[in-house]
Parts: structure tokens; C-alpha cells; sequence
């Protein structure tokens, strides 16, 4: 899945308020168009954000939380249809509720700093894998999701989706106790490890951010349009930008910055480098928020999941990445448990 911008599950049909979708007058051909839009947003940003990352980072790039910090400083951009989009009258004539806006603001805070942590685990994952490890690892994301919405959210458990959590778990175990456990450049066995774990732990975490936001949506806020989910996705990434640019202070590595421009020849490469880094993951997180108002949050979620099937054959292309029978069948695993999900959506 995209590793960083951490997208807001909608609401269960189910559970949603009788309120008129901005989409219902869309003749079918028009609403496929804007799934189909939104859907390449998301693979096309997720792929171009892994790549460039695994770029900065074989080129001899070493500032992890810099890696971080342009993960989600993008989120101004989240202003421009936030500020054109008209207020319900609804939501404009609800009274203010105190105490439900201390404990959004008090979710917005954690919430921040937990997906700075989570993003700072997936740049230590995409510093020693390579990118198509990284990414096979990353699907399990869609596994542990299913966990957490059992116990947090009242997902039901079917054959299917056990089925799917089986041969996602049996994708990662197989990149765990591959004989070929050196990650690039010739890392040993521990390094390899560590990235595996910290992008295992990356996904866990993750998957319970998705749950928890769910639940803020349906217990705290109570509100289901496309305002109030830029909303959310705003202010979050506004404290998670602000605690990664407390980290690489902190960690000293802001300070190696100005190094390593220098040896990318004098920044050009690096600030174009994190420009389309920034656009990238932005363009990811709008197609997600999309396809989570549109669809549903497990269409969102294994549309992300899709892109860990496109991101091994364009790492092969751009980074040369050796491609083993371990992976070959660890992404036939993985390919499977998006299947199992897919079909329990069906049925």
C-alpha cells in the first residue's frame, strides 16, 4: 500500500445517515470515469513515491526523517478543494459541541504523531530493502486491517477474508526466511531483518490508524461528506508534518542536508527529487480520499494494495532488482489474498 499519507475510512453503507451523495446524479459512464481517475491517481502516486524513495536512498541519500517529513508536507494542497467546496446546511446549523471538538482536537494530536512514527518505520524499511521486498511486505498492510476492524470496528470474519489474511501471512513469511536475506549494497542478515520488521510493524500500525479514524468518524464526528474527510486528513498530516521536522532536528539529520545536496549535484536532482515526492504522495492521498467516498474503504484499500504487484515490476526496470522464485511466488500469495478479499466483497 502507499506507505505514508494515511487515507479515512468512510462509513459502513449500513451505517450512513440518509443524506444525498454529491455523485447520485452521474450517469453510470461518468461515475466510472471518476473511479478510473481516481484509481490511476492512487497506483500512478504510490508507485512514483516508492520509486523516487528507493532512488534518494540508493543514491547515497541518508535522512530518513527527511524522507518522513516530505511524506506528508504536502497538505496545504488539501486546502484548494477544501475551500471550494460549499458547507452543508446542515452541518453549518448542528450546535457546537465542546467536548466533541476537545476530543477530535486530542485524536487529531496523537493520531499525528503516530503516523509521523509510522512513516519514519516505512522510510527505515525502504532505506535497507529493495523496493520490491519493500512493497510485497507492505500488502500485508490489507491483512492486518481485517484484524484490527474485528475487534475495533464489528468486521464480520468470513472463509474469504481468513483465506486472504492466510496467504498474505504466508507472502511475508516466505521474504523472512529467504536464503537471499542481504538487502542492497551488501547489508547483512540483521539490517535485512530490521527493514523487514520496522515495514511488518509500518503496516500493523497503519492498518490500526485506518481503524481508529473509522471509528472517530462513526462514534466522534458523526458526519459523512467529502468536507469532513479532507478535514480530518488535514489536520493530521498538519501535526505529522510538524513532529517529523521536530524529529530530524532532534536526530541532528537536518543538518546533513546541505552534504548531500552538494553531491547530488549542487540539489537540482534532490529538490526535484522531493518535489515529485511531495506531488506524488499528494496525488496518492486525493485518488484514496476518492475512491473512500465514492466506493468504500476496502475498495480504497485494495486498489492501494495493487500497486505492491506494479511496484516489483517497475523496481526490476528502474533499480535491476533480482527477481527470485521466492518472490515470484510470495507475490502469487499475495495476488491470491487480494482475490479472497475481493470475492468477500462480492458476497
Amino acid at each position: 500500500m502507499a506507505e505514508f499519507e494515511v487515507p479515512i475510512l468512510a462509513e459502513p453503507e449500513s451505517t450512513r445517515t440518509a443524506v444525498e451523495s454529491p455523485f447520485s446524479r452521474l450517469k453510470r459512464w461518468q461515475w466510472w470515469l471518476l473511479i478510473g481517475l481516481n484509481t490511476i491517481s492512487v497506483l500512478v502516486g504510490q508507485t512514483t513515491g516508492v520509486i523516487l524513495s528507493r532512488f534518494y536512498f540508493q543514491k547515497g541519500g541518508n535522512c530518513k526523517w527527511l524522507n518522513t517529513f516530505v511524506a506528508s508536507v504536502g497538505f496545504p494542497i488539501s486546502l484548494i478543494p477544501l475551500l471550494l467546496l460549499p458547507k452543508h446546511s446542515q452541518q453549518s446549523s448542528l450546535p457546537v459541541n465542546n467536548r466533541k471538538d476537545k476530543a477530535a482536537s486530542l485524536f487529531y494530536i496523537l493520531t499525528g504523531a503516530l503516523i509521523a512514527f509510522d512513516n519514519y518505520m516505512f522510510s527505515i524499511g525502504l532505506f535497507y530493502l529493495p523496493a520490491s521486498t519493500y512493497t510485497l511486505i507492505c500488502a500485508t498492510q490489507i491483512a492486518f486491517n481485517v484484524l484490527f476492524s474485528f475487534f475495533i470496528n464489528n468486521q464480520k470474519l468470513t472463509p474469504f477474508i481468513l483465506n486472504s489474511v492466510v496467504a498474505l501471512t504466508l507472502s511475508t513469511s516466505l521474504l523472512a526466511t529467504s536464503p537471499e536475506t542481504n538487502g542492497p549494497s551488501g547489508l547483512t542478515k540483521w539490517k535485512y531483518l530490521l527493514g523487514l520488521l520496522c515495514t511488518l510493524g509500518a503496516s500493523a500500525l497503519y492498518s490500526l490508524l485506518l481503524s481508529l479514524l473509522q471509528l472517530l468518524l462513526r462514534r466522534v464526528l458523526k458526519q459523512h461528506n467529502y468536507r469532513t474527510v479532507l478535514k480530518v486528513q488535514f489536520y493530521t498530516s498538519t501535526m505529522a508534518t510538524c513532529m517529523a521536522a521536530v524529529g530530524a532536528f532532534a536526530s541532528g539529520e537536518w543538518g546533513i542536508v546541505r552534504g548531500e545536496l552538494e553531491v547530488f549535484g549542487k540539489g537540482k536532482i534532490v529538490c526535484v527529487a522531493v518535489v515529485c515526492l511531495v506531488l506524488a504522495w499528494q496525488v496518492c492521498s486525493v485518488g484514496v480520499v476518492g475512491l473512500i467516498f465514492m466506493v468504500s474503504s476496502l475498495f480504497s484499500n485494495v486498489v492501494n494494495t495493487v500497486g505492491s504487484s506494479i511496484i516489483p515490476i517497475v523496481a526490476v526496470i528502474v533499480f535491476h532488482d533480482e527477481v527470485n522464485g521466492v518472490k515470484v511466488i510470495a507475490n502469487a500469495y499475495g495476488n491470491l489474498g487480494l482475490y479472497f478479499l475481493y470475492i468477500s466483497k462480492l458476497y
